[in-house]
């Protein structure tokens, strides 16, 4: 583990995310020329029939691999997850004017405060700055009139991921899955609306994916902007606009490769096996490694660990890891350590370089 890199790299990274490799090869190839149109993918018009299909495609194969109900509508949206806090509210909170939200993270937290532009905001659990577990539902404060409850499934910034589903008791659920939709099975039947930018798990930025139910199209409210108004998105199959033709297409590949790769089920044990493989070095070291997230509710998908609580020790530690070519290994600036992002193209073989170089590092502290 002490030699230096050798030109191949990991990305480690929290988003954008390691996209699968045999993906990237084979948009390389039709990058100069997309299928029989002899023009380049970034090119083709978004009328055209061959995008068309894009988008039916990416959609047909999506529905397979998360048993989405036919009920509801697959969109491909822009303005990220950000612009989502705000389109969310303002399709969905006309209805009493207010929503629950349950802020687990920096990205919920920013979502609240998003959406209290549009209406009132019941914030489930007691405002804390220290973001280590998620509450038992038993004491959470909801509101049986809420127009919506809102969650977000992963915090990637401080590592903590729901492993249930809250009851909502018939009030519509909304979820953001960001950063780990496709890499376990859903019951797409709980939720009301489920969005997630592409970044992480199934494509490069610009896309952001929403499931909808249907029964919640055309409730938006009157300042609603057109582009972010789920029904004028769903009556358009996603081209009211110049959508990111580019983008679309590659999810669309990531998807054809996760249905080749098991599935999501087959994420799903893969994220089991290199999640536990970290966590087991830091539960082992005796305090060296040390995670601050409850056991109950760590991710599978960003483990984020401190050394000793030391800065010095962590620059050492990023520093020795770029130069074996682990790379954005470095924790969210607003919480600092390490972070490892295992996002569905990060290989088993990859986790275990890390943990090969966590081992190392530990014992040359000694």
């Amino acid at each position: 583990m002490s030699a230096k890199n050798t030109g191949k790299v990991i990305n480690f990274g929290a988003g954008p995310g390691k996209l699968p490799q045999e993906v990237v090869q084979e948009v390389q190839k039709e990058l100069h020329s997309y299928g029989d149109t002899n023009i380049s993918i970034l090119e083709l018009s978004h009328r055209s029939s061959e995008f068309l299909k894009i988008v039916n495609d990416a959609q047909v194969t999506l529905r397979e691999l998360l048993k989405i109900p036919a009920n509801y509508k697959i969109l491909f949206m822009q303005g990220g997850g950000t612009g989502s806090f705000a389109a969310i509210p303002l399709n969905l909170m006309i209805k009493t004017g207010t929503a629950d939200y349950i802020v687990t993270g920096t990205w919920s937290s920013k979502a609240a405060k998003e959406a209290q532009q549009f209406g009132k905001v019941n914030l489930v659990l007691p405002k804390t700055s220290k973001y280590t577990e998620i509450p038992d539902p038993s004491t959470w404060n909801l509101d049986p009139n809420a127009s919506y409850v809102y969650y977000c499934a992963n915090e990637t910034v401080h590592g903590i991921e729901f492993d249930f589903v809250p009851d909502t008791k018939g009030v519509p659920l909304v979820a953001d899955m960001s950063s780990n939709i496709l890499t376990k099975s859903l019951d797409i039947s709980k939720f009301a609306v489920i969005f997630a930018g592409a970044q992480k798990n199934f494509g490069p930025a610009g896309v952001t994916l929403v499931i909808v139910r249907e029964d919640l199209l055309g409730q938006a409210m009157p300042v609603c902007p057109s582009v972010f108004d789920f029904k004028i998105t769903a009556d358009n199959n996603s081209i009211y606009n110049t959508p990111p033709v580019f983008q679309i297409y590659f999810v669309g590949r990531v998807f054809e490769w996760i249905k080749r790769n098991g599935g999501v089920e087959g994420m799903k044990n893969l994220a089991i096996k290199k999640s536990n493989k970290i966590y087991d070095i830091i539960d082992q070291s005796e305090g060296f490694y040390v995670c601050p997230v409850n056991k109950k509710c760590r991710s599978k998908m960003n483990v984020p660990f401190r050394i000793r609580n030391n800065e010095d020790l962590e620059k050492e530690f990023l520093a020795g890891a770029s130069k074996r070519g682990m790379l954005q290994l470095k924790g969210h600036r607003s919480v600092g350590g390490i972070r490892a992002s295992l996002y569905n193209a990060v290989t088993l073989e990859e986790a275990e370089t890390l943990v090969s170089y966590m081992k190392w590092f530990q014992q040359s502290k000694k």
